[in-house]
């Protein structure tokens, strides 16, 4: 829509007689604001404004951005139900609005406002001449260059005048004329073509699965079988079980998928996403927010007469006065509360928590379970939440434990598994390979919106160390990871390698994501590695690499998309591991793994550390870590706050 207006307004500018075209331009922007929300005409509005700047100029721009206001306007007030009288009164208060900003804009830029006058004075000045040669008009054109002296010497009432008549007059105008258009308009349905996302009454539950089982194509082995459940209102169900043992495919039943063997029965449809239906909320909540603020994300993609209380859901999930705030600035917990307030304004019935808890610290973890068990009891709807944390399991009405697909009896014994025991377990720290003295970093530097995120950093690893970062939501973590990679710079302080800049050595360091799946680039396992390791990493270096972390050569062939959460971490540091690098730097390595996975990569972690590569883990989830991590340090506020060893405080 905000192209149509551009070249409405540009073939106006150039076509002669085509100067009306400049008011119909303003239709397709009184679309946007009657079929959506304004801050959809806002994004159209600037986007279309930039684009005729740069096609056709200054004047071009400023007829788009008018185009964009008078649309606006009466697109939102007809999308309200408003009259003219209204939208009149509302013309009446952005016209003196707009004067002032542009009487401010030219007060403070000099040299701007002597061109904008001295170009009025110049066009009058040729207008009066041209008067001038017929007699009957020289009064005219002197009472023309009077009247001028005396709004440029005035210019800024003429500025507020001339904004206020020409809004509140071209807003009439335009009521006038796109009135009927968009009546008409708002007859016709907007064009979906998409499947029809529901097919009868939108009712998940109560809802029950019999004999249900799952196969997915290409593969030999069944993801659920024989499963039987039943899930009815008012209950906190938890789902466990090891990775790839069929929970995120019980969740995709339960939203609507179709089982390929076996029923399942419930009053009407699943209804994803819609009012009374399922909602979900994932284990990456930044995948589902979709608003700049708290507040617009919570009734993001609602219809625009849904009636919410915003604030009353936020404070429902602990977010209580925040729905002004950037969703930028949220921590993950609160992240993950915004998705649940999100979820929670489409009123469903059945809301599915697929390791939402997973990204969380163990203070969040706690919080985020605790609202989760209490929906129910609040609302006349169920919880199911997938979790690898047996603690998680303690407040569910009942607990469905899957292995291989099917159901088996649940026992706590299940998240046992055999760590490395870290005071029998001996590792030798070599040399100081990599020294951070007075390291602090400032983004946006320089700038009033700069942000202070590291201060006086002094830190040292040796060859073969074992290093935890610990720290909450803003605390530096993130940015000391980049610094120590070579990957950014410290704004002060220096930060060596060997006695050269980290940032010279990149490589010698490497840095594996939080989340794996966004760093594994090719389609089966061995490509992936070789690409990571270069052109020179033939099949013999990715057969190694392998071995190094532990991953069975027969899945050199296997497609990344296949793996389970704990093999494509591995496949990960496999890709490190081929550039034979000195440090690596892990954030949150055992972030959604089951016991079993997590074992394995802590076991890796510490076979490289025999090897002598110095392993720098960031994480919350410290359970097994100091099987591995003998040194400790805890960032706050961009400082290190502590540091300690398994022997005791070191400083």
């Amino acid at each position: 829509m905000s192209s149509f207006a551009v070249a409405l307004s540009v073939v106006a500018m150039v076509v002669p007689l085509a100067t009306a075209l400049q008011i119909v331009a303003a239709v397709p922007m009184a679309v946007v604001a009657q079929r959506h929300r304004t801050r959809v005409l806002v994004s159209a509005a600037v986007a279309g404004t930039l684009v005729a700047f740069v096609a056709a100029g200054w004047s071009t721009a400023v007829t788009v951005a008018t185009a964009a206001l008078l649309g606006g306007m009466v697109g939102r007030a007809k999308r309200l139900g408003h009259g003219l009288f209204r939208v009149l009164v509302t013309s009446a208060i952005v016209g003196p609005a707009i004067g002032l900003v542009t009487v401010g804009v030219l007060f403070l830029l000099a040299p701007l406002r002597e061109l904008f006058l001295k170009t009025i004075e110049n066009t009058i000045e040729g207008v009066a001449r041209l008067m001038s040669r017929t007699e009957i008009l020289i009064p005219a054109a002197d009472t023309l260059r009077s009247g001028v002296v005396a709004v440029l010497d005035n210019w800024w009432w003429w500025i507020l005048g001339t904004a206020i008549f020409s809004i509140v007059l071209g807003v009439f105008f335009t009521w006038l004329i796109l009135g009927a258009i968009l009546d008409r308009l708002s007859t016709i349905p907007v064009a979906d073509h998409l499947p029809a996302a529901i097919d009868g009454v939108v009712a998940p539950l109560p809802v029950r699965l019999n004999n249900v089982g799952f196969s997915y194509d290409g593969s030999r082995t069944a993801a659920l079988q024989g499963l039987d459940l039943t899930i009815d209102f008012g209950e906190f169900v938890a789902v466990v079980g090891h990775n790839g043992s069929g929970k995120s495919t019980l969740t995709r039943i339960l939203a609507g998928r179709t089982p390929t063997t076996g029923t399942v029965d419930r009053p009407g449809v699943a209804g994803l996403g819609l009012a009374g239906g399922t909602a979900v909320v994932l284990q990456r909540p930044e995948s589902q927010i979709l608003g700049s603020r708290v507040g617009d994300d919570v009734v993001w993609g609602l219809p625009a007469d849904a009636e919410t209380d915003i604030d009353a859901l936020l404070t429902e999930v602990g977010l209580g006065g925040m729905g002004a705030r950037d969703t930028s600035t949220l921590s993950g917990g609160e992240m993950q509360r915004l998705a649940v307030a999100a979820a929670l304004a489409r009123r469903p019935a059945l809301l599915i928590a697929d390791e939402a808890t997973t990204m969380v610290d163990a203070a969040g973890r706690a919080s985020l379970v605790a609202l989760l068990a209490d929906l129910p009891t609040r609302h006349r709807m169920s919880v199911v939440l997938v979790t690898h944390q047996e603690l998680e399991t303690v407040a569910a009405d009942r607990v469905v434990h899957l292995q291989g697909g099917a159901q088996v009896q649940h026992s706590a014994e299940w998240m046992r598994t055999a760590l490395l025991d870290p005071a029998t377990t001996h590792f030798r720290a070599g040399p100081p390979i990599m020294t951070l003295r007075g390291v602090g970093h400032t983004y946006n530097r320089r700038t009033p919106w700069s942000q202070l995120a590291l201060t006086g950093i002094d830190l040292t690893v040796h060859a073969g160390d074992g290093l935890l970062v610990l720290g909450g939501n803003g605390s530096g973590k993130s940015t000391l990871a980049w610094i120590l990679a070579g990957l950014t710079k410290p704004s002060t302080g220096t930060a060596d390698f060997d006695g050269s800049p980290v940032s010279d050595n990149v490589g010698v360091v490497g840095l594996a994501f939080q989340h794996s799946r966004l760093q594994l680039q090719r389609r089966t396992v061995a490509e992936d590695i070789a690409a990571a390791g270069g052109p020179e990493v033939g099949s013999v270096q990715v057969s190694r690499a392998m071995d190094a972390v532990g991953l069975d050569r027969l899945l050199a062939g296997r497609e990344i998309d296949s793996l389970s959460g704990g093999q494509m971490r591995r496949v990960v540091i496999a890709g490190l591991v081929v550039n034979k690098p000195r440090v690596l730097v892990l954030d949150e390595p055992l972030a959604g793994l089951d016991p079993p996975g997590r074992t394995d990569i802590i076991g890796v972690l510490g076979q490289l550390r025999r090897q002598g590569i110095a392993i720098i883990v960031i994480s919350h989830d410290i359970d097994g870590i100091d099987s591995v991590c003998d040194r400790t340090i805890t960032l706050s506020g961009g400082r290190i706050t502590s540091e300690t060893t398994t022997r005791g405080v070191a400083s």
